[in-house]
Order: structure tokens, then sequence, then C-alpha cells
């Protein structure tokens, strides 16, 4: 039986590897995907997966971005979900730039490419092309800001996936209605009545 091809991974190095995430924050991919406003004007979004959840863990959109942008993106996932593993992308200027690649292995991850010249785009980006890019007219950055953060919120919590077991990557976490009602607040001693005292045995 013919085994399907494998598309090869660079590591900054230039040495070669194959990188498939194991778990969670081991791979993560990033990459650009372009767009037009009804105007005419081109936007960009930076967007960010986990790999092994399929999670999308940001999205930056303007008009334009560049590799410092690129780092403040990932800037703030790190700290709140720490540094991954592996960073992979393909060879763009605003991923191969030296400031982004001194600042990755500053912080302990490794920088992850595919082959040259190989096409690549991840499942999140054919998803947001196919099911809202391509057939939504944005009159203004605004709303294509707006309408793809909703699109990305119901893709993260509520879309399923095939690989996560048919679930979506970060579900709604659903809370019974009684465990959001406040919880009796226990009497504090300024409002308990003051102990009765015995009275002092008078000297006659």
């Amino acid at each position: 039986m013919k085994q399907p091809k494998k598309g090869r991974l660079w590591l900054a190095d230039g040495s070669c590897m194959r990188r498939r995430a194991e778990y969670p924050n081991h791979v993560w991919s990033y990459d650009f995907v372009e767009d037009r406003t009804h105007e005419g004007k081109k936007d960009r979004m930076l967007n960010i997966i986990d790999e092994f959840t399929h999670e999308c863990l940001a999205i930056r959109i303007d008009r334009r971005l560049k590799s410092i942008d690129v780092i403040d993106v990932l800037s703030d996932l790190f700290i709140l979900r720490g540094v991954p593993g592996h960073i992979r992308s393909d060879n763009g200027p605003e991923f191969v730039a030296m400031a982004v690649q001194k600042w990755i292995t500053a912080v302990g991850a490794k920088t992850v490419y595919i082959t040259p010249g190989s096409p690549w785009e991840n499942g999140f980006n054919a998803r947001l092309r196919v099911e809202l890019l391509d057939g939504v007219i944005f009159y203004a950055l605004a709303e294509a800001k707006l309408v793809i953060e909703i699109w990305c919120r119901h893709y993260n919590t509520e879309r399923p996936h095939d690989s996560p077991g048919h679930k979506p990557p970060a579900p709604k976490v659903f809370v019974p209605a009684k465990a959001t009602r406040a919880a009796p607040k226990p009497h504090s001693l300024a409002s308990r009545p003051p102990p009765a005292m015995a009275s002092r045995p008078s000297m006659h």
C-alpha cells in the first residue's frame, strides 16, 4: 500500500525533521491570510493555531502587519499559555526576520519551517476563507474584526472538529444555575447580639 506523502519541516539551523504535535502547546503554527474590504483596501490576518487541539489561539487583523506585530501577539500568548515547544511557519519575511528569530530563541521555543516551495495552508485558514471570507463583503476594517472574532469564537467553542473526537477544541464550560447563585453569607460577629454577661456580685 502506497504511503501518503509527508511534508518535511526545516529547523532554523537548516536541519530537516518531521514534526507532528503530540500534546497541547507542543507545536503552534502561524500564518497570514489576506482579504480586502469593499473599497478594495487590503487587510491582513495573523492566525496562530495550536496544532494538537486545533484551537485558534489568536487573530490579529490590520491593514499592515510586520514582524514587530508577530512578536507582540506571541508575547501575549506566551504570558497566557506558556511557551510552546515549536512554532511552525512558512518562510515569509515576517517569520524569518532576525528580530523574530532572536526573540523566539530567547524565550526558549524552537522555530520550524516547512520545505521551501511546498504548498501549505493550515486547516483553520482554509476553513476561514471558505466558510467566511469568500462569502462575506466587509465594508470597513472594524466590521471585519468584529465578524471574524465572532466566527473564530464559534470555531473554537461550538463547531465540531474531526481530530478532537468531533468536539470543538475549546468547548464552553457549562455551569449549573445553582452554582452561580451567591452562597449565603455567614453572620459576622459584628451582626450577632453581644453575649449575655454574668452580673458581678455586689459586696454588702
